[in-house]
Order: C-alpha cells, then sequence, then structure tokens
C-alpha cells in the first residue's frame, strides 16, 4: 500500500507543483476536503481558497482561485484557475487589491458585486496565505521543477 500520493497543481499558463504528499487538504465547493493515498477516484470543483500540501514534517500553502480536482490511482491532479505559493504573495499588493474589491461593493451592478466578492475571496486566501508560519515571500519547502 502506497504511503504518499503524486501530485501536480497546474493553472493554464504553470507549473505551480510537482512532487510527493502524504497528505492534501483542498477547499471544494462543498466544503475542504483532505486526501490521503489509496483515496477513490473523484473528479470535483474546487472554490476559492487554501490547498495545502503534506509531506514528512513540512506544510505548504497555495492560494487557489478555483478549479477541478481529479484523482486516480494515487495520482491528484489540480487544475486551478489561479494558484501562487506562498513564497510568490506580495502581501502589500494583496492587501491593497483586498481594499479595492471592497470600496466597490454596493457601487455597481450584480456583477460587478460578484467579482467584487470573487476578488475579495482569493485576496483574503493570498493573505492568509503569506502570513502563515510568518511567512512573507520568504522561501518555503516547495520542490522545484
Amino acid at each position: 500500500m502506497p504511503l504518499s500520493l503524486n501530485l501536480d497543481i497546474v493553472t493554464g499558463d504553470k507549473n505551480i507543483y510537482s512532487g510527493s504528499a502524504s497528505m492534501v487538504v483542498v477547499p471544494g465547493t462543498l466544503g475542504e476536503l483532505a486526501i490521503l493515498p489509496n483515496h477513490a477516484n473523484l473528479l470535483t470543483t474546487l472554490s476559492i481558497g487554501e490547498l495545502r500540501i503534506f509531506d514528512d514534517n513540512n506544510e505548504n500553502s497555495i492560494a487557489i482561485g478555483g478549479g477541478f480536482l481529479q484523482i486516480a490511482n494515487n495520482k491528484v491532479i489540480v487544475l486551478a484557475d489561479s494558484a501562487e505559493r506562498s513564497d510568490e504573495i506580495d502581501y502589500a499588493r494583496a492587501q491593497q487589491a483586498l481594499e479595492r474589491a471592497t470600496e466597490r461593493i454596493g457601487k455597481g451592478s450584480d456583477t460587478d458585486l460578484n467579482r467584487a466578492l470573487i476578488s475579495i475571496k482569493k485576496s483574503q486566501a493570498r493573505l492568509a496565505i503569506s502570513t502563515k508560519k510568518g511567512n512573507r515571500r520568504n522561501k518555503s519547502n516547495y520542490p522545484t521543477n
């Protein structure tokens, strides 16, 4: 029985993560989903939030902007609409994006409101991840390709 998963996280323009993990926790549309080795095959949608990767004694976080997840034969593939590792997030820029999105609420149409709410969720996820473990653009334990 395998003790790890093969994990790939990709967006339309780049590979964010490729490596092994002992557990992956993703923000599903119905709540968090923890994936352990030998998980049943699954295809599901993802929500905006924090994706956590556990391996040995390390935990790494990635802010994702929704997408899809596929699990098959101990291989987890995340096709994210957007994704940023904690060491890639500019805290000040994320804070400014949150402030701009908050200001837009109540100033436009329903479409503008929906866009502002999505921007707020993304900014909040980015800020939470960038401050985790005191990490503000510090090097992390992500495997390099």
